[in-house]
C-alpha cells in the first residue's frame, strides 16, 4: 500500500490511499480509501508509517536537544595544539594534563583572567565543547592555578624541545622587548619605567621574545619592569648557549637593543654574530666621516655598502627610503611651523601695549613650554630679555638634519659570503614579525595584559602560557593564509631599503573578500568566530534519555576548507 497525490485542474488535489499488484505479468493497482479530506501532517504520518517509519507529532518527541555549544573554533585550536605540541606535557600528571591543554585553547578563543576561565570551562556552565572534548569534571580555580604552576616549571624543558625544532647552528634569530603593566603592588617583578602602552605611574614587567627568522615564537623571559632593553641581551645569549646548546646564532636586534657596549661585551666574547642598526649620532659621525652620500647612488637597489674604520670586521649597509624621508620632510616642516605659530604669540605678548609679559624668567618659562611641547628646541636660536624675545631658525642644522632624511645605517658582522647586502637588510625588517607577535599578544589576540597575579613565578608562567598559546595561532595562521588577508607569496622587491609590497593574489583578496578559489577570505579572529558555529550538540531520545547522542552540525564549504587546511576532523579532535 501506498499513499499517492492526484492533481486536479481546478480543485485541490485528491490523495488516495492504494496498492497494486502484479497479475499476468501487468501491474495493476486499486484505491482503498479517500485521504482528501485527511490533515496534511496526518497524511504525512501515515505516509511514513506505510514506509517503515515510526510517526511522531513532533521533531521533539523523536530526538531532545538538551545543549548546543559552539565547538568547531575550539576544535580547530585543540586540534592544532595536540598536532605540535602533544609532546610538550607528557610529564604533566595526568589530572593536569587536559587542564593546561584547556588554558591555552581558551587563551586563543576567549582570553580572561584565570577565574573567568575556570567559569567558562565548568561543564554546567560552559560556553563551548572544550569541557567535553576535554572530559573536565568538578575542575576548580585551585585546578587552574597548579596548571599553571606546573607549566612554569615545565617552561626550560618545552622551551628547549622548541628550540631543538626551530633552531640550529648559525641560525638567524629575532630577538625584542616589550612591557606591560600589572594590577597591585605586591608582585617582585613589578617596577616602574618606561611604559610601551601609555600606563604613566603603573607598575609594569619587561619581557623578551626570541623568534625564529619568520616569526616563529621560541622562547620569552620575563625581567622587571625597570630593565633597560640592553640589559637582557646577555641572559638571552646565555640561555641559547646553556640551554639550547648553540654556540654561534646571528642576533637580530634594534639599536636600543644590541647596543655598541653589549656587542663588545657579550656577543664578541660569546662567538655571536649580529645584525642591527647605528643610532642617529652615529650616522651623523659616519655620514661626517665619508662625506655627503649622493642620492643617485641609491636610485638603483636603495641601499649603499660601506666600510668605516670606527667598525672594523663590520659591514655597513646605508639605506634609503623615498618615502620615509618625504614623510621626515613632511614632519619636520610641519613642526617646526607649528613652533613658529606659538612662539609668535610669545613674541606678540612680549610687544603688546597692556600687561606685556615681562621678565626673563617668566618669558623664558613660557617659551620652554614650546619647546618642550614641539621637541625644535635644536632647529632654534633663542633671544630672551628681561622685556622682549626673538627667536629665528637654525638653517644650517636643519639642512645638516635634512640631508640624512630616509637613511638608516644596518651594521653586522656576518661575512657577504653568507648574507648579502640585500639579505641583511631583509633580515633586520623582519623584526616586523616580533612587532606582530607583540600586538597579537598584548592587544588583538591573546591579551597577556593587564596581569593579574603577584606570585613572581605565576607572572612568568602567565606570560608562557600566552607564549604557546601564540605559537599555536602562528602555526595556525600558516596553514590558513588561503582563508585569511594574509599574503601567501612576498614577491622580491628591487630595493630592498624600500616597504615591501603585497602580491598581487593578496591585493585581489584585499580588492574582492576572495580567495581564487572563490572563497570569502577573513581575518584570524572573524575566521574563528566562523568556524564557532559548528555546533556541538547533546541530544537523547524518549526511549533511553540517558544515553546521550553527540551531534555536531555539518560545515559550511568554508568550514570544511579550513578544516582540511589544518588536517584536523571537528568531531574526531580527541
Amino acid at each position: 500500500m501506498y499513499v499517492e497525490t492526484i492533481p486536479n485542474r481546478s480543485s485541490p488535489p485528491a490523495v488516495l490511499l492504494r496498492e497494486t499488484w502484479r497479475e499476468d505479468g501487468k501491474v495493476k493497482k486499486r484505491t482503498l480509501a479517500n485521504l482528501t479530506h485527511w490533515p496534511a501532517q496526518l497524511v504525512e504520518h501515515f505516509r511514513v508509517l506505510l514506509r517503515g517509519g515510526v510517526a511522531v507529532e513532533s521533531a521533539s518527541q523523536l530526538m531532545t536537544i538538551e545543549r548546543s555549544l559552539p565547538h568547531g573554533h575550539v576544535a580547530a585550536v585543540l586540534g592544532t595544539l595536540r598536532a605540535c605540541g602533544r609532546a610538550w606535557f607528557t610529564q604533566a600528571p595526568a589530572r593536569l594534563r587536559p587542564i593546561v591543554e584547556a588554558m591555552i585553547v581558551m587563551r586563543v578563543v576567549t582570553p580572561a583572567s584565570k577565574l573567568a576561565t575556570w567559569r567558562m570551562l565548568e561543564q554546567p556552565r560552559a560556553v563551548t565543547s572544550l569541557p567535553m572534548l576535554l572530559d573536565l569534571d568538578s575542575l576548580s580555580p585551585d585546578d587552574l592555578y597548579a596548571a599553571l604552576d606546573w607549566l612554569g616549571q615545565a617552561q626550560p624543558d618545552i622551551e628547549r624541545r622548541l628550540a631543538k625544532q626551530h633552531l640550529s647552528e648559525g641560525v638567524l634569530v629575532l630577538y625584542d622587548l616589550t612591557s606591560t603593566w600589572l594590577t597591585g603592588q605586591c608582585c617582585e617583578l613589578a617596577a616602574p619605567g618606561y611604559s610601551r602602552d601609555g600606563k604613566k605611574g603603573e607598575p609594569q614587567i619587561v619581557f623578551g621574545l626570541i623568534c625564529t627568522r619568520d616569526g616563529c615564537p621560541v622562547a620569552v623571559e620575563v625581567f622587571p619592569g625597570n630593565t633597560a632593553d640592553c640589559a637582557t641581551v646577555a641572559a638571552q645569549v646565555e640561555k641559547l648557549k646553556t640551554r639550547f646548546g648553540l654556540s654561534r646564532v646571528v642576533w637580530v636586534g634594534d639599536r636600543g637593543m644590541l647596543t655598541e657596549t653589549k656587542i663588545e661585551t657579550v656577543l664578541r666574547p660569546a662567538g655571536m654574530s649580529w645584525v642591527t642598526a647605528l643610532r642617529a649620532s652615529q650616522i651623523r659621525q659616519l655620514a661626517e666621516a665619508q662625506g655627503p652620500w649622493q642620492l643617485s647612488l641609491f636610485d638603483e637597489t636603495g641601499l649603499l655598502e660601506v666600510a668605516s674604520p670606527e667598525y672594523p670586521g663590520e659591514r655597513l649597509m646605508v639605506c634609503r627610503n623615498p618615502a620615509l624621508a618625504e614623510e621626515r620632510a613632511r614632519t619636520r616642516q610641519a613642526l617646526l611651523a607649528a613652533t613658529e605659530r606659538e612662539l609668535d604669540k610669545i613674541v606678540a605678548a612680549t610687544q603688546r601695549q597692556r600687561s606685556p609679559l615681562q621678565g626673563e624668567s617668566a618669558i623664558g618659562v613660557r617659551v620652554g613650554k614650546v619647546i618642550e611641547r614641539f621637541k625644535m628646541a635644536k632647529h632654534f636660536a633663542l633671544t630672551i630679555t628681561e622685556n622682549s624675545f626673538s627667536y629665528a631658525r637654525k638653517i644650517p642644522q636643519i639642512e645638516a638634519e635634512a640631508a640624512l632624511d630616509g637613511l638608516y645605517v644596518l651594521r653586522t658582522d656576518v661575512p657577504q659570503t653568507e648574507l648579502s647586502a640585500a639579505q641583511v637588510v631583509g633580515t633586520y625588517k623582519s623584526l616586523a614579525h616580533v612587532e606582530r607577535a607583540f600586538r597579537a599578544l598584548k592587544t588583538v589576540d591573546l591579551h597577556v595584559r593587564p596581569i593579574f597575579h603577584w606570585n613572581s613565578d605565576r607572572v612568568r608562567a602567565h606570560v608562557f602560557l600566552c607564549l604557546l598559546a601564540y605559537y599555536v595561532e602562528w602555526q595556525m595562521r600558516q596553514k590558513l593564509k588561503p582563508l585569511l588577508f594574509d599574503d601567501e607569496e612576498i614577491p622580491p622587491s628591487p630595493s630592498p631599503a624600500r616597504p615591501a609590497e603585497r602580491s598581487e593574489s593578496a591585493r585581489q583578496k584585499d580588492a574582492t573578500g576572495l580567495n581564487p578559489n572563490g572563497m570569502p577570505v577573513h581575518s584570524f579572529r572573524s575566521l574563528l568566530a566562523d568556524l564557532a558555529t559548528v555546533c556541538y550538540n547533546v541530544a537523547s531520545t524518549p526511549l533511553n534519555p540517558n544515553a546521550k547522542i553527540i551531534l555536531t552540525t555539518r560545515p559550511t564549504a568554508l568550514q570544511r576548507e579550513a578544516f582540511q587546511l589544518l588536517g584536523i576532523t571537528p568531531d574526531r579532535t580527541q
